[in-house]
């Protein structure tokens, strides 16, 4: 897998979508997780859940679009948060005081 590679898989769950990401979230794919992340929500889903267990880098670029992606389902009176996350994304979520908001 090359550094910007980034694997993301859909799951339907009742009321949204479960996205299951490979590889690192950086200035190169955040946009690729981001469009997927809007056509969720643009095609009605409510509630996403991202399964970040295999994610082993989260830069800026991929808060960006997590907490854009939050603030944007809790306003359609939906859900996100992330599961399972790697003991990176743990690392940097807390680092930024957003690891509470945001696993679940």
């Amino acid at each position: 897998m090359k550094t910007d590679d980034l694997q993301i898989t859909e799951e339907k769950i009742p009321n949204g979508m479960k996205f299951t990401i490979k590889g690192q979230v950086n200035s190169g794919t955040a946009d690729k997780l981001e469009d997927r992340l809007q056509k969720a929500l643009e095609d009605g889903q409510r509630d996403l859940i991202l399964n970040m267990l295999w994610v082993k880098f989260l830069s800026s670029a991929g808060i960006r679009v997590i907490l854009k992606t939050y603030k944007e389902a809790n306003d359609l009176g939906g859900s996100f948060g992330i599961e399972m996350p790697s003991q990176n994304v743990k690392n940097v979520l807390g680092m930024a005081a957003l690891d509470e908001m945001l696993i679940k």
